[in-house]
């Protein structure tokens, strides 16, 4: 029988585009979701992917999406809310409507992405709206599995590059003390955890976690980088009110460099808990954030 493709809603992001691409290689069909898609650059003729234009605000077009799908995976994310777009729409609304619809359509396999942290009591709309959305997800679809991956870093990312430009600045401010604890994990190795959890037997576990083998200080991170870029810079500690008043004011731009959920995230150690299902349990060991540095961040 002709094995039914993953599903991929988000694959036009960070984490999405990257899973289509390890699907693909990995011989399984793959169907590329979004709400502007565009074919990968990397895509030839003859790869089993589809792609396939879909907002995750509209019933008919989930759902026609989801035609045929043997597992699916949520990987739209929205980071800043828009006049638009809200956290509401997109992480509960949004994370149930898949759910729900993909009940409805026969599939067996629904993966949804959130983040270490979620948490319902978080100060952060983002991150409440992320513990709503698993709980909608879940409600809908009980056997649903939840990831939640640290500060995700790869080629061509988001986070490295952002440190790469503060190590441009005469001195770097810091988040407090720089003291926060985090767990960068690589964009291909979580990834790769959800093409094992999108195919073969149902894991035991429903709830994974997912870092990477360092968990560092954010000083630490900051000071691999600049090894790394053969920069010095002073650190600077700066209070997380003077943090929360830049966001503040950010907020008033369209594109804000700062916003108050980060600010937020900031001020809390972002490692994996205990009692989760981790890399471990998928016999996948991430690589540590000092080993693909060099290959993550070009020194040129």
């Amino acid at each position: 029988m002709t094995e039914r493709p993953v599903t991929v809603f988000g694959g036009t992001g960070f984490l999405g585009a990257t899973l289509v691409r390890e699907l693909v290689e990995a011989g399984r069909p793959v169907r590329l979701v979004a709400r502007r898609p565009a074919s990968p650059d990397w895509a030839e003729p003859g790869d089993p992917l589809e792609i396939i234009g879909a907002d995750i605000r509209r019933d008919d077009q989930v759902a026609a999406a989801l035609e045929g799908a043997g597992a699916v995976v949520n990987a739209v994310s929205l980071y800043v809310e828009t006049r638009d777009l809200s956290f509401e729409a997109i992480h509960v609304e949004g994370a149930e409507r898949l759910a729900r619809l993909a009940r409805e359509a026969g599939v067996t396999r629904l993966v949804q992405l959130s983040g270490i942290g979620t948490s319902s009591r978080s100060p952060s709309s983002y991150v409440r709206a992320r513990a709503r959305g698993e709980a909608a997800v879940l409600e809908a679809m009980p056997k649903a599995i939840i990831v939640r991956p640290s500060v995700l870093y790869g080629a061509q990312d988001a986070f490295l590059a952002t440190l790469a430009r503060l190590t441009r600045l005469p001195a770097i401010p810091l988040f407090g003390h720089g003291q926060t604890r985090l767990q960068p994990v690589h964009v291909v190795d979580v990834a790769r955890a959800l093409v094992h959890l999108t195919g073969g037997e149902a894991p035991r576990r429903r709830l994974f976690e997912l870092g990477g083998d360092d968990v560092l200080r954010y000083r630490e991170i900051l000071a691999l980088v600049m090894s790394h870029l053969h920069r010095e810079r002073p650190l600077v500690p700066v209070p997380f009110l003077a943090w929360r008043t830049l966001a503040l004011l950010a907020s008033a731009w369209p594109d804000p460099p700062l916003t108050r959920d980060q600010v937020i995230l900031m001020q809390h150690d972002n490692v994996v808990g205990d009692g989760v299902g981790t890399f471990s349990d998928l016999e996948i060991r991430p690589r540590a954030l000092r080993e693909a540095l060099p290959a993550c961040l070009p020194t040129a």
